[in-house]
């Protein structure tokens, strides 16, 4: 069931939803998650049967605000602090040390928990009523001070950045609050604040560069450390793809596989900022904006259309080497990868 998300009423049966112990669909400006109380082992455990996500892959918890740090890390480090006064709300998620026996089943054991305060209005009221004392109060149950919300898709697919997106991955009988289209449309940034400097683990609409001036550390990558680095959601090989294969070229191998596949081609999904001639009429052939944001807004959209479209195959110009594409760089190479 999708209810309007910017009504008082569906946010108050959503928090009753969570509090519960269910499961609820939610909308955030990266994208749409699927929502489970982070303190409850057995609702957590239905994200993973949802999903058919392996439990040791960690989930990230999502709280109102900086306060709701304090319920699930033992340490915040100046660094860190720095990065939650900077991007926070937004889409930035954080590694920290975890509080013993909290979270356990949502950090899939490990003795870290990633945290993120969410900045899309109806996530952020999500989060408040969910937090709001009174056992005895209209939305049944304890306060819940964070909820666990990976993408609302099923585990390794193309992530959903739209409420019909996930009622068609999960169904009707899943309570969705529709927040519209997703505006960051890739998941967060998350780095790592556990090893005494900031590591990136999975690079997002928050660049290198905005981390770096954020809190005066240049970010590390992980094969830059040789201490174990935390298991991280969405940092797998291969991850986030269509069920058409995907493979990623430059705009010259496009153009010479176009020309020699000629009015033959067919079955085929194009996806490219490139201006590519074409023979044959059988092509789904959709733009790529040349702005880093406006391709990682539509993205997952795109590649869903792809599927809808039925094709076999969809070749992508490869983005820029740039900072500012880093993230979409990041999701079409695990894509590609599956």
């Amino acid at each position: 069931m999708i209810l309007d998300g910017t009504q008082p009423e569906s946010i108050a049966a959503a928090a009753r939803t969570v509090r519960s112990g269910a499961l609820l669909g939610l909308p955030t400006e990266t994208v749409y998650g699927l929502a489970a109380d982070a303190s409850s082992d057995a609702a957590v455990a239905q994200i993973f049967a949802a999903k058919g996500r392996p439990s040791d892959h960690p989930l990230i918890v999502h709280v109102a605000d900086a306060s709701g740090i304090a319920h699930f890390a033992s340490e915040v480090p100046a660094f860190a602090k720095a990065l939650v006064d900077a991007f926070w709300p937004g889409p930035l998620t954080i590694i920290l040390p975890r509080l013993a026996d909290v979270a356990t089943a949502a950090t899939g054991g490990q003795a870290s928990v990633g945290l993120r305060c969410p900045a899309h209005p109806v996530a952020h009221a999500l989060l408040a009523a969910c937090a709001a004392p009174g056992e005895g109060s209209e939305l049944g149950g304890p306060p819940v001070w964070g909820v666990a919300a990976p993408s609302a898709n099923r585990f390794g697919r193309v992530s959903p950045t739209t409420a019909q997106h996930v009622a068609s991955e999960f169904g009707s009988e899943l309570l969705v609050l529709d927040g519209g289209p997703c505006g960051v449309g890739i998941e967060s940034t998350i780095v790592d604040c556990t090893r005494g400097r900031p590591v990136l683990l999975r690079p997002g609409a928050i660049t290198r560069t905005q981390i770096a001036r954020a809190c005066g550390m240049q970010p590390l990558s992980p094969e830059e450390l040789p201490e174990h680095t935390p298991r991280a959601s969405g940092t797998l090989e291969a991850h986030y793809a269509p069920n058409a294969k995907v493979r990623l070229m430059d705009a010259k191998a496009l153009q010479t596989g176009l020309d020699l596949l000629g009015a033959d081609a067919a079955h085929m999904a194009i996806y490219a900022r490139a201006a590519l001639r074409t023979r044959s009429s059988k092509l789904v052939m959709r733009r790529m904006p040349d702005d880093a944001a406006a391709t990682a807004q539509q993205l997952f959209a795109v590649l869903r259309s792809f599927d809808d479209e039925g094709v076999k195959l969809i070749w992508i110009e490869t983005p820029p080497a740039t900072p500012e594409w880093e993230g979409v760089r990041d999701r079409l190479q695990r894509a590609a990868a599956s």
